[in-house]
């Protein structure tokens, strides 16, 4: 979550959103479908369905629109939200953007970078106006994503996936993501100087992860659930 105010994606959003992020959050940024990113959207949008005074607003790539609507929001697992209303209009919209595009969400500037995940996703160069921050999503060695990050002259951090341990690479390979040996290889395409903060790992591997981290890719840090960052 950026600023209490926009979410890029949803994986626990409704479990682990605050108070007032609850309150203010009516943005969702969705990097692509696997459901570990848009697990907690339905029921966020369910607990503010009588009370949201404005409509959740999912920006997605058509083809994670069709998803939701086949697989999520299809009157048999949850309802379909977008045909519905409260006492103040619709609950919930989308909003589509294409690979490549630039585009709003809440009060920040989005540019949609295409990556090498399973299924099609999409990093970010996220921008408040004064700064910007780079984020992978999900994916393994890319290419398109280092062009933008390097010629971005704001940039402030990188965030970036690291899922599975090294051990595991074959898997993390089949799957499209980075281990610790990996991504430090990885981080060679990146000429900017500033901070790097390893997120998406797979929680039963994390201890894991970090150890190997620490030892093969010592510029990042690891985020950690429920710390606030500024950058």
């Amino acid at each position: 979550m950026i600023d209490d105010r926009v979410a890029v994606d949803a994986g626990s959003l409704a479990m682990a959103a605050s108070d007032l992020q609850r309150e203010q959050i009516r943005d969702v940024v969705l990097t692509h479908a696997h459901l570990d990113h848009i697990a907690g959207l339905p029921m966020y949008i369910d607990d503010l369905f009588a009370t949201t005074t404005e409509p959740v607003r999912i920006f997605a790539t058509r083809e994670v629109v069709e998803v939701l609507e086949r697989d999520i929001f299809n009157w048999s697992v949850y309802p379909r939200f977008r045909e519905l209303t409260n006492d103040y209009g619709p609950v919930m919209e989308y909003r589509e953007f294409k690979p490549g595009c630039v585009f709003q969400a809440g009060h920040l500037r989005f540019r949609a970078v295409g990556v090498n995940h399973k299924v099609p996703s999409f990093g970010f160069i996220i921008s408040d106006g004064s700064r910007s921050i780079a984020l992978t999503g999900d994916t393994a060695e890319t290419k398109e994503f280092w062009e933008a990050a390097n010629t971005t002259p704001d940039l402030a951090a990188l965030l970036v996936e690291c899922a599975f341990p090294d051990e595991l690479e074959e898997l993390a390979m089949s799957s499209h993501h980075f281990t610790p040996r990996r991504l430090a290889a990885e981080l060679k395409k990146c000429d900017a100087e500033v901070p790097v903060y390893v997120v998406n790992m797979k929680p039963m591997y994390r201890d894991r992860i970090v150890e190997q981290l620490g030892k093969t890719a010592s510029r990042v840090q690891v985020i950690e659930p429920g710390r606030v960052y500024e950058w």
